[in-house]
């Protein structure tokens, strides 16, 4: 009776499910309720869980709760440290949650709410939750081993270097983005700044409560640090509203540029225990709290989508980034749906701190399931909008206009009307003196999501919420950072330990501090380069970010189907090769376009050509014209870096492939790397704690 009772619920599930997804496709000229979006993700995040992950996990994997992990193994207090599973999942999604999932979906809305509601959805299930969760079991059975170092190991030099090397590139420019983003968030925003700044203290007392104070008591360090969090909230709009106070940390970009360099300097060479677990947990809080608030007031509020469900921009003429629906759409929203730097998490930080294997599935399936059903917030907060809206927030004054008056007749042009009174009493009602061409995603999600709060939880308040959102999104996105730092530092000494052994020990303070500062210094320079451009970075920086993390995620998927098939599990080859073959697809699609086309709006060769005939020409504004030369060399060197990535990516598959033909052969190749089998003897504490 009970088999059939729950049988009768994951069936009930599934029809609900269907119904959701059913409508949000099919519906055409009418308006759809926001609240089909999160029943359709609730119910495909459940059914996935409960039975494609649990199959994976005890079937593909073979997951062994009994076998110690390298946290117990190898702990040394800095960096393995067996960790709670509910503190290493708060840390894991923090970790992994940066701006992909919040910014990705918000741009890819001119598009209109479909296409980007379906991505999120299956390309989770199917691909980003399945690569997070075989890349930290893989990693956990490797002694914690960075992707690119399990590269080596399994595919040999070739494919190995090759994956060691694009890893790496792809991480600095992934945390370049994380922090253009940031940046662009809290500039001028003395609110958002004060309140994340005092996010680093409140971590470092937590850290040590938990760990000399009260060992081990998390609920009391958890409520400790939460109270900190909300009472830090009301600080910063307290400094916010003092004019001496303001001053300080009312700063611009360039400035918080440099603070967060030395952020994440600062972060990667401290120990694991005192910085970067609490404040990941931490944000946790404020993180899932949020978006379970902004869930609710969906369900509360059941807001009509006014995005259409397909726009004419998916032809490529859209305003916010050039590119057709296929694929731009598909890097746009990368962390949404797959994203490549959860592989380095997953490989990089996290197995240092998992301690049993049966944690697995929670943390790398979970996390990610719960990253999408972010993304789809982000997706709802900015579909509810008004498109005039949304396109006059998002769209750079060199597209629609530098004046209020002529942006909203272009906007209003493309069938989305707008008003010059309607956008400056919204600013005014978020407490900002404008939000004409506030690109990047992050300000126009932060008006829907303040929108959504205000209607549920007072409109008097819209302000309060706007700030809110802004340090939210701060929030996710330099815990992604710290972390992301951390990993760069660990794939820099794996590499550099293959010269010199002695640089590959993680805990040897010279290599840490060294390793660190190159690695701040490489993602500090991209950094600088969307700091100082005049349309903020994001249509530089931001096209390269989303081809990138997705090859990465190709290069992750490629790894674990080499090593699905040497391990004599051909028949569940594809569960990773059917998502490895679609990125591929897109990636290579949207590299070729970034390189060969000769739109300006498209093409980084292109572009740097337009822009230095106009410089020649003499006809650029002097402003522009200072920075002419940089920007310059930033596209024809982000055009350079796309066709290396593109490159590295094919030489990776290939050798994969090579590898797995010569395996199914008969032929030698390299052993698994696999460490020997050792009992675990904190089985018996986990329980009984």
């Amino acid at each position: 009776m009970n088999k059939l009772l729950k049988n009768a619920v994951w069936i009930l599930v599934a029809a609900l499910g269907a119904a959701a997804i059913g409508g949000i496709a099919l519906n055409r000229g009418e308006n759809i309720n926001a609240l089909w979006f999160v029943t359709a993700a609730l119910c495909v995040y459940a059914i996935a869980y409960r039975f494609y992950a649990a199959w994976i996990a005890a079937t593909v994997l073979a997951v062994d709760e009994t076998r110690a992990t390298p946290a117990e193994r190898l702990d040394n207090g800095r960096d393995f440290v067996p960790t709670h599973k509910w503190i290493v999942f708060g840390h894991h999604f923090a970790a992994i949650a940066g701006p992909g999932p919040l910014v990705g979906p918000t741009l890819a809305a001119q598009f209109g709410y479909l296409p980007g509601t379906l991505w999120i959805l299956f390309g989770a299930v199917l691909g980003g939750c399945v690569q997070d969760m075989v890349t930290l079991f893989l990693s956990t059975r490797r002694d914690a081993k960075s992707l690119g170092q399990m590269a080596r190991d399994e595919l040999g030099a070739l494919g190995g270097t090759a994956a060691l090397i694009g890893t790496f590139a792809i991480m600095i420019i992934l945390i370049a983005v994380l922090g253009l983003v940031v940046v662009n968030a809290m500039k001028h925003s003395p609110w958002a700044t004060a309140t994340v700044t005092a996010t680093i203290p409140i971590a470092m007392i937590v850290g040590l409560y938990m760990r000399s104070f009260r060992p081990g008591r998390v609920l009391e360090a958890s409520a400790l640090g939460v109270i900190l969090l909300l009472l830090s909230v009301a600080g910063g709009g307290w400094i916010d509203h003092n004019p001496t106070l303001r001053g300080w940390f009312d700063q611009k970009g360039l400035t918080l540029a440099w603070w967060v360099m030395a952020y994440g300097f600062a972060a990667a060479i401290m120990p694991v225990w005192l910085l970067l677990a609490p404040r990941d947990y931490l944000s946790t809080y404020i993180k899932l709290g949020t978006i379970t608030m902004l869930a609710a007031a969906i369900m509360m509020l059941q807001p009509t989508v006014k995005m259409p469900a397909l726009t004419q921009f998916i032809d490529g003429t859209g305003p916010i980034f050039g590119g057709k629906l296929f694929p731009f759409m598909f890097i746009t929203i990368a962390c949404g749906a797959i994203s490549g730097f959860h592989a380095l998490i997953a490989s990089g930080t996290t197995p240092k701190l998992l301690s049993n294997e049966r944690d697995i599935p929670m943390i790398g399936y979970g996390s990610m399931m719960l990253e999408s059903f972010v993304a789809m917030m982000a997706m709802i907060a900015a579909t509810v909008l008004d498109p005039g809206v949304f396109f006059a927030i998002n769209s750079p004054a060199g597209v629609v206009g530098k004046e209020a008056v002529d942006a909203v007749a272009v906007i209003s042009s493309w069938g989305f009307p707008v008003t010059v009174d309607q956008m400056q009493l919204l600013a005014n009602q978020m407490g900002e003196a404008s939000l004409f061409a506030r690109t990047g995603g992050a300000p126009s999600l932060a008006v829907g999501m303040a929108s959504i709060f205000g209607n549920a939880f007072g409109e008097s308040m819209l302000a309060l919420w706007y700030h809110f959102a802004i340090m939210f999104e701060a929030i996710f996105i330099l815990t992604t950072l710290d972390a992301g730092t951390r990993v760069g530092r660990f794939m820099l000494q794996d590499m550099l330990g293959n010269f010199w052994p002695k640089m590959g020990e993680t805990s040897w303070t010279p290599s840490v501090v060294l390793t660190s500062a190159l690695v701040v210094a490489a993602w500090g320079y991209f950094l600088y380069i969307g700091v100082i451009d005049p349309n903020g970075g994001v249509n530089i920086l931001w096209p390269l970010f989303g081809i990138a993390n997705q090859m990465l995620a190709a290069i992750a998927l490629s790894v674990a189907t080499g090593i699905l098939v040497k391990s004599g599990k051909l028949k569940y080859a594809w569960v990773t090769g059917l998502p490895l073959a679609w990125l591929v697809t897109i990636t290579s699609a949207a590299s070729w376009e970034k390189i060969a086309s000769d739109n300006i709006r498209i093409g980084f060769f292109s572009a740097a050509n337009d822009l230095a005939d106009k410089l020649a020409a003499g006809v650029l504004p002097p402003e522009k014209a200072a920075i002419a030369p940089h920007l310059i060399f930033n596209l024809h060197l982000d055009g350079w870096l796309t066709l290396f990535f593109a490159a590295l990516l094919w030489l990776i598959v290939l050798d994969m492939l090579r590898v797995c033909s010569r395996y199914l052969a008969g032929k030698p190749v390299l052993p698994l790397s696999e460490s020997p089998h050792s009992p675990s003897r904190l089985v018996e504490d986990w329980v009984r704690d």
